[in-house]
């Protein structure tokens, strides 16, 4: 019997890298799809598409992350190296460098809100430019003619505020620019209305208003943010007339408080102050205010959280999962096109550099001026090289016309020679081409004979 042999060598599964990086992007996706991260923000590096890439570290270790534009754009603050923050995200591989990376989805400031900390970062850049000195507010006039408010037509405050002013000085006049005072656009709209006041004054060759308010009545942080936008400041700090603000209560504080002339504690309190009386400000706004902000956080954290469950279904991570690494690869793209450029364009400097050096050098005149020398010796030549040629050619012209006026037979017919032709035309040149009888012409120095042969000689 023959022996029977046996292979247990097992079978090798051989990767190739993307394959290798494939899988263990998804078993990472897999197993992370959902966690939050606490470190220190390093190596930020925003890119121009809006997507920020930095490093979240601590003292034993370090993680790269990426915050897309998506994402980044819902940011109150923004992220700066050495803050110290809380992540949530998703652990993805970033297979083009085979690097494992937390892509995040929310982010916020360890320890303090992201709201406070845009607030503080704002106060501190303008603070820096000098908006906040002493110097730059400027009184309030003493008995305005004309007020102007930027504020919600609907609401508490305005009526408040008119209910005031008219016990206090039944023939103010008042201007008023409608805005939102909360939510998107609402900060946009605060700055026209300022700037309205100021543009009106200057078509009218004087002031729209004595002083302008903007008001809103209180509120979160959240309500108030409009009120702490950089557009909202820029507009009041440019205003040429005085700004009083009166957002919120007595205890809210906004960036407009700052910058404004006079910081009025409530907007009934800052319609006292322009008209210099002082009384309490009753109010039902701020209450009506809390109760609908409660309903729309309800409401935007039941949207919320349907939008997270939705956003975790496999389907939806793989689709981000490309976009994200596609993104990814055109930030990197972007980051060696600018350096490729760069480098041309310095090369390309040193290059014109070099040449025109060497341009320098030459004097432009000087070689002109040989250049019209030499012109100006070449066209004497050939105009002398003509004249001549052309003097050749007409003696030898005349030469010729001598010799074929010599030569032409009307001059040999004029001494007394003839020519004689048949019938057809022919030169006769020998008597034996001819018979008696026959009609022949005579051609002489002037005009010609018809004859008849009578008789042939030799």
């Amino acid at each position: 019997m023959g022996q029977v042999l046996f292979d247990f060598q097992p079978q090798r599964k051989i990767f190739r890298v993307s394959e290798l990086s494939r899988e263990i992007r998804n078993r990472l996706e897999r197993d992370f799809p959902d966690l939050w991260v606490t470190g220190e923000i390093s190596n930020l590096r925003p890119a121009p598409s809006g997507h920020y890439y930095f490093t979240l570290k601590d003292a034993d270790a370090q993680l790269r992350a990426v915050c897309f534009r998506s994402q980044a754009r819902f940011l109150k603050f923004k992220p700066e190296d050495g803050l110290s923050v809380i992540a949530r995200g998703r652990i993805t591989v970033y297979e083009t460098r085979g690097e494992y990376q937390l892509v995040v989805e929310f982010l916020e400031p360890a320890g303090l809100g992201a709201l406070q900390l845009a607030f503080e970062q704002l106060k501190a850049r303008l603070a820096a430019e000098g908006l906040f000195d002493a110097v730059r507010k400027r009184p309030l006039p003493l008995l305005p003619r004309t007020i102007g408010i930027v504020t919600s037509p609907a609401g508490a405050v305005i009526r408040d505020m008119l209910r005031v002013l008219r016990r206090r000085y039944s023939n103010m006049n008042v201007l008023l620019y409608p805005v939102r005072v909360q939510g998107e656009g609402a900060a946009r709209e605060i700055a026209q209305g300022v700037e309205w006041f100021n543009r009106r004054a200057i078509e009218l060759g004087g002031r729209a208003a004595d002083v302008i308010i903007v008001a809103r009545g209180g509120g979160s942080l959240e309500d108030l943010w409009a009120f702490n936008e950089e557009a909202v400041a820029r507009a009041i700090a440019a205003s040429r007339i005085p700004v009083v603000s009166a957002v919120g209560h007595e205890t809210d504080f906004t960036i407009s408080d700052f910058i404004a002339d006079l910081r009025a504690p409530t907007p009934s309190a800052a319609a006292e102050l322009v008209v210099h009386r002082k009384e309490d400000f009753v109010g039902e706004l701020e209450n009506r205010e809390r109760h609908v902000s409660q309903v729309i956080r309800l409401r935007l954290s039941e949207i919320r959280e349907r939008l997270t469950k939705l956003a975790l279904n496999r389907v939806f991570e793989t689709v981000l999962a490309r976009l994200a690494a596609r993104a990814q690869r055109v930030d990197d793209a972007v980051v060696e096109i600018d350096r490729t450029i760069r480098a041309r364009l310095s090369s390309a400097r040193h290059e014109c550099l070099r040449v025109s050096q060497g341009i320098h050098r030459y004097d432009f005149r000087q070689l002109l001026g040989l250049k019209r020398s030499k012109l100006a010796e070449r066209v004497t030549g050939f105009e002398t090289g003509f004249r001549r040629f052309v003097t050749e050619r007409r003696n030898r012209l005349a030469h010729a016309e001598a010799i074929l006026q010599e030569r032409s037979p009307l001059a040999i017919l004029s001494r007394g020679y003839s020519i004689t032709r048949d019938a057809e035309g022919n030169v006769i040149r020998d008597a034996a081409s001819v018979s008696p009888g026959s009609e022949i012409s005579v051609r002489l120095a002037r005009g010609e004979l018809g004859a008849t042969v009578r008789e042939r000689k030799r």
